[in-house]
């Protein structure tokens, strides 16, 4: 008799909250133009019609960063992966507004995106800003950041691409230095044990300034695939 096969551990919990009329209509309208469900592995260039530096952002909450860095750096493509829905009705109705037509949206689990939908070497970046920390300690296993998963983005990060992490809770930043220091190919831009200085050009999220209101400090984590 066969084993059943254990189930994964998710990261996430799908926390629909309250949707707001204007989130609602923006996914009705907006849906087929922003949203794309793989069926086979994705082809970014005819997705995106173009070859450009691409991006990769996992969990973009309510979206108003990753609508702020398709505005500011038209040159770049964006796929956003949430699936919170309020959050990404709030992220195509601003893309309507500012026009930006270099963002895609994938609303299902990432891990799974990233193992049977999304090519190796095709993002110069993936970022993961302010995730779920799951503070208690029972629930670190359900922390995303652990070294299945690096391993797995080293697959589809360029030699040089980055992941880049910020988060404002203390011991999920050391918790990352620790999975990222016993993870090969990567290297901390920052130096060994050390966090980046926040760059000048990431936009401020909403969770981020929630921490900041809770006093927490922001850390920024940069790593580079090395070749």
């Amino acid at each position: 008799m066969n084993e059943p096969a254990q189930r994964r551990i998710r990261s996430f919990v799908r926390r629909q909250g309250r949707m707001t009329k204007s989130q609602h209509s923006a996914l009705e309208r907006l849906w087929d133009r922003y949203v794309i469900a793989p069926e086979a592995m994705l082809d970014l260039d005819a997705l995106f019609n173009r070859a450009a530096p691409r991006v990769l952002e996992i969990g973009f909450g309510m979206g108003d960063s990753l609508a702020a860095m398709a505005l500011a750096h038209p040159e770049r493509d964006y796929l956003g992966i949430e699936v919170h829905r309020p959050g990404v009705g709030r992220l195509l109705a601003q893309l309507e507004a500012q026009n930006s037509g270099n963002v895609r949206v994938i609303c299902a689990d990432a891990v799974e995106m990233l193992q049977r939908y999304l090519p190796d070497e095709c993002f110069d970046a993936v970022q993961l800003f302010f995730p779920d920390p799951w503070p208690k300690k029972r629930h670190h296993k359900r922390r995303i950041v652990q070294t299945e998963f690096v391993e797995l983005l080293r697959h589809k990060l360029k030699t040089g691409g980055v992941f880049y992490v910020a988060t404002d809770w203390e011991h999920y930043a050391e918790h990352v230095l620790a999975v990222m220091a016993q993870t090969p190919g990567f290297h901390n831009n920052a130096g060994a044990a050390r966090y980046t200085e926040r760059p000048d050009d990431r936009p401020p999220t909403k969770f981020e300034q929630r921490g900041e209101r809770l006093g927490h400090i922001i850390r920024d984590l940069i790593f580079a695939r090395e070749g």
